[in-house]
């Protein structure tokens, strides 16, 4: 079989490299498909194939498609696998559906069941749960446990201006790392404004740190506490069975120890760090529903579920895929492409 991985997005490596690596092991085509100026090329390891532009897509003829994106072109060839970009369903847009999807690959019980609901409006996609390949190496790769001489804090806020709670904690972060016996590491999305990110900098110590790599996951193994805002990376965290602080959340939840107030942090931590045995009854109940899955297997199950899907693709009559002729034509011109 040939495959693309589609993306538009540094973080779209690590989403997709599991995958790409179960493609191989497999002995199937694949190559990678750079959209936009977003991506740093840099970052394409020397075995990476990659297809320069859209028309080389179109004539590598690809069986099946993978994004972590909302949006792919009818016109490239191909099963489209949806296989999503995070656990982001509290923001705009994550439950729309646009039409440009065959297959969805979804992390857990709670998505799988939401996309099932709309698929009886929409009868052209399929729904397969798998779980998501980001974290393979999570659960497959890294230690399970780890033991730190202090409570070690992780603090991932989103990078959204409306959303995010990196200026309102800033100050009380610094006091904190000054006056309590615990370890800071700050974690931005790579879509975090650079003016942000000095202002952390500028406040580094021996108990806080701006962590610059790529890769968010060996933090959520190594961190005690995680204190957020409205990110996806909070139930990547919670999926580690461990405690999330949340600062102002869009729509929290009682698995979150949300605050409403800067000064409230300090307070918060210490009862994170010790939690009653209902409060992490409540953080193991939310993990299976998000994302069951610890065997490390996911990027696994994605290919399976795609194979079967190949096998009845195109679907054709009531349960074809509509045409969608003003999105693509909007794609067309996005990537100068009008061949026919």
């Amino acid at each position: 079989m040939r495959f693309v991985l589609y993306i538009s997005q540094n973080y779209s490596f690590e989403i997709l490299r599991p995958l790409a690596a179960e493609m191989i092991k497999d002995k199937h085509e694949v190559r990678w498909f750079v959209e936009g100026h977003a991506v740093n090329q840099q970052l394409f390891r020397d075995d990476e194939k990659r297809l320069g532009k859209v028309r080389d897509v179109v004539d590598f003829n690809p069986d099946a498609v993978f994004l972590p994106g909302n949006v792919v072109p009818a016109f490239i060839p191909g099963l489209k696998v949806q296989v999503f970009h995070g656990f982001e369903w509290k923001k705009k847009g994550h439950f729309r559906i646009r039409e440009c999807f065959d297959l969805y690959c979804t992390q857990g019980p709670f998505f799988t069941q939401a996309f099932e609901k709309l698929r009886e409006r929409h009868p052209h996609f399929t729904v397969k749960e798998t779980g998501w390949p980001k974290l393979d190496p999570l659960f497959a790769g890294l230690k399970a446990t780890h033991t730190n001489e202090v409570p070690t804090i992780l603090f991932a806020p989103t990078f959204s201006p409306k959303l995010t709670s990196a200026p309102a904690l800033i100050e009380q972060i610094k006091t904190l790392s000054q006056s309590m016996p615990w370890k800071w590491l700050i974690k931005f999305h790579p879509k975090m404004d650079a003016e942000t990110i000095q202002a952390y900098k500028d406040i580094a110590s021996d108990n806080l740190n701006v962590v610059e790599s790529q890769s968010i996951l060996p933090l959520l193994q190594q961190c005690d506490v995680m204190v957020s805002d409205t990110s996806s990376a909070i139930t990547e965290f919670l999926l580690m069975k461990k405690p999330v602080v949340t600062f102002n959340n869009a729509q929290p939840e009682d698995v979150f120890i949300d605050i409403t107030q800067a000064e409230m942090l300090g307070s918060a931590i210490e009862t994170s760090l010790n939690l009653s045995n209902d409060q992490r009854n409540n953080i193991e109940a939310y993990a299976n529903q998000m994302h069951p899955y610890t065997d490390g297997q996911s990027a696994r199950r994605i290919l399976e579920a795609t194979l079967e899907e190949i096998r009845v693709f195109p679907r054709h009559g009531n349960v074809a895929k509509p045409r969608n002729v003003i999105r693509n034509l909007k794609l067309r011109k996005r990537l100068g492409y009008w061949t026919l």
